[in-house]
């Protein structure tokens, strides 16, 4: 493949049928949480309790929309905000039974949805090409 093709279309396909699958997984979860709510439940899962700082730069969120995020998780029971034990000035957020078990849910819901669509709409030679371009496209977003 040359150059000019990888520079052309082929990748505005790609930008585009990015964020639309994106959009329909989210779509595609349970319950009423947001693209934002499910991406700062992740980050908490996967990194552990976070000061705001850095969870507003994990998430690439300004302060005010992260915490305007955070109050309704945690008015949600979703997250929990307690003084940082080594400099009290801070909060740390820490995801909650609740939380965990919402995000996981939103995730089974996503999982479900995507491999009954693939087994439905693709063959089994198309499926294998999806999961190993997901892999290069996650070794790109690195």
């Amino acid at each position: 493949m040359s150059t000019e093709q990888v520079r052309g279309f082929d990748v505005a396909l790609i930008a585009r049928a990015v964020p639309r699958l994106s959009r329909r997984l989210r779509a595609e979860s349970r319950g009423a949480l947001s693209g934002s709510a499910i991406s700062l439940l992740t980050a908490l899962y996967r990194v552990g309790p976070m000061a705001g700082v850095t969870l507003a730069q994990e998430e690439g969120l300004k302060p005010q929309s992260l915490s305007r995020l955070l109050a309704m998780l945690e008015r949600e029971g979703l997250v929990e905000r307690n003084p940082d034990p080594e400099d009290r000035r801070h909060l740390m957020t820490t995801i909650t039974i609740r939380g965990r078990a919402a995000l996981l849910d939103a995730g089974e819901a996503r999982r479900t949805w995507l491999t009954d669509v693939m087994t439905e709409k693709l063959s089994p030679a198309e499926r294998a090409t999806l999961i190993e371009a997901a892999g290069l496209m996650l070794r790109i977003a690195r």
